[in-house]
């Protein structure tokens, strides 16, 4: 098997500035979820976020006041896609003050730990990004595997990673291309690719796998994380695209090894059709092979 060029990380590094006893009750809500980078400075932070690929940041609105600003400017700043958590798990008279300053240099996201529900809403909004940097991750290898693909076919498979689970059936991933569905199945038909829809599954079930990566979830906690109907219904899927029952799948995949397995039934055999396949429109037979096009005027040099 082909190794990525990139493998995802075991977890989801989050580099943190709390006080001691935040850090105890953030380690106990993580349930070993994600890499906790408990950091004493914001220098450590920003290396954090530089050179150990942290995915998400968490400041402690309590210990706002001894911080240095600058420095969560920068960040939030400079990492626009590293998500800037602030982390409210007390009050006092400084607090109103402390998280509007947050807010203004740019940290948007507030979750209020007070009530045991915010722990969940964190662990929530982690696991959402751990899952957005496997997708990264999968994108990029597909970007190498299909140098020059058509707009809207990068589109297609943007949409399997980037918009899942949001996007559930082929009929969903046609309303996102602008197409109905009957013509989506037909143009992968005529293309001799596979169908649309397995091509669904199997992004799906790369998702599942990463989830099952983590001790801690059951076959039910997967299944309704991806929005299936019932862990029964989730049952059935994983039996009918990989011949093999949840147990048995989480045993035999984790999400590089389902990656690896997506490109190779789904992408590298089919990467010279696919570089020049478009869903959505249809290119005339004798320009569907960028070798045969020849400009019709060419500039003047």
């Amino acid at each position: 098997m082909q190794k990525l060029a990139s493998q995802p990380p075991a977890g989801l590094a989050v580099s943190t500035m709390l006080n001691p006893a935040e850090r105890a009750r953030v380690d106990a809500a993580s349930r070993g979820l994600y890499q906790l980078l408990h950091r004493d400075s914001l220098d450590d932070v920003l290396k954090d976020v530089r050179e150990r690929r942290a995915g998400a940041v968490v400041f402690s609105v309590a210990r706002y006041g001894i911080l240095p600003t600058t420095r969560i400017a920068t960040i939030v700043r400079e990492f626009p896609q590293v998500p800037a958590i602030a982390l409210l798990t007390s009050t006092d008279d400084q607090t109103p003050l402390a998280t509007l300053s947050l807010g203004h240099l740019g940290v948007r996201t507030l979750v209020d730990a007070r009530a045991p529900r915010g722990w969940s809403e964190l662990r929530d909004i982690l696991m959402a990004e751990r899952s957005s940097d496997l997708e990264r991750d999968v994108l990029a290898q597909l970007a190498l595997d299909l140098a020059g693909a058509s707009r809207d076919c990068w589109r297609f498979f943007e949409l399997l990673f980037s918009a899942s689970p949001r996007v559930l059936a082929v009929r969903q991933l046609a309303t996102e291309l602008g197409v109905l569905p009957s013509t989506l199945l037909s143009r992968f038909f005529r293309a001799h690719l596979p169908a649309p829809k397995r091509y669904l599954s199997l992004a799906r079930l790369i998702r599942a796998a990463k989830l099952f990566e983590n001790a801690g979830f059951s076959v039910a906690n997967v299944a309704n994380h991806l929005e299936y109907s019932s862990p029964q219904s989730f049952g059935r899927h994983v039996r009918t695209v990989m011949n093999m029952s949840p147990v048995q799948f989480r045993k035999s995949f984790d999400a590089g090894k389902m990656a690896i397995f997506f490109r190779e039934e789904l992408i590298l055999p089919y990467r010279e059709v696919l570089r020049t396949f478009s869903p959505v429109a249809v290119r005339p037979p004798w320009i569907r092979d960028p070798r045969n096009f020849r400009p019709r005027y060419q500039a003047a040099s």
